[in-house]
């Protein structure tokens, strides 16, 4: 059955408080009634601090790390968690300022810095930083006209699309690195 939102609301209102009412609910009553721009927005906030697929979210993930841990190098090759993170902030503002017409070129380090204040106040900062850069995405997807996703980014040759599904994978795919090192932590 296809229903209009204004529909829905009306149906469900007497049900269920207004707040309940988001993206989630539409899409497990009536996956129809939603854009691919919204479903991506789901994902990505999902990933972020929602009950993704994957059943751990960055954001839950990162509240139980402290900074000591955050900033331990488990392994000689390998980054810290905090530059890990660092990372994650840095690629996404890169691939919203590629969404833009703006032509980037990835640097030698590829967005992984050594953190050389490891406090606490740091620490918070950067997790802060991520979540600027959460509502950053949010807003910036909100106002992405679908009709730009065929869009192609031309250095990388991929399309917005991509990119935007790229970033999910990216925080994916990171998350896992994140959680892997935390359990060396333990």
């Amino acid at each position: 059955m296809n229903v209009s939102i204004e529909a829905f609301k009306v149906f469900f209102y007497n049900e269920l408080p207004e707040h309940v009412l988001n993206i989630s609910l539409m899409m497990k009553y009536n996956p129809d009634m939603m854009h691919e721009k919204e479903r991506i927005i789901h994902l990505y906030q999902q990933l972020y601090d929602g009950e993704p697929w994957l059943g751990i979210n960055l954001k839950s993930t990162l509240q139980n790390i402290s900074p000591t841990q955050a900033s331990t190098r488990f392994l000689a090759n390998c980054n810290t968690i905090w530059e890990i993170v660092n990372h994650i902030i840095s690629w996404r503002y890169a691939v919203m300022d590629k969404m833009r017409g703006v032509n980037i070129a990835t640097p030698a380090n590829n967005y992984i810095v050594p953190v050389t204040d490891t406090s606490e106040r740091a620490w918070n900062e950067t997790l802060q930083r991520l979540e600027d850069s959460q509502n950053e995405w949010i807003s910036f997807l909100n106002n992405f006209r679908q009709e730009d996703f065929d869009t192609v980014y031309t250095p990388g040759n991929m399309t917005y699309y991509e990119l935007i599904h790229g970033i999910i994978q990216h925080d994916a795919y990171h998350l896992g690195q994140i959680v892997i090192f935390a359990k060396q932590a333990v």
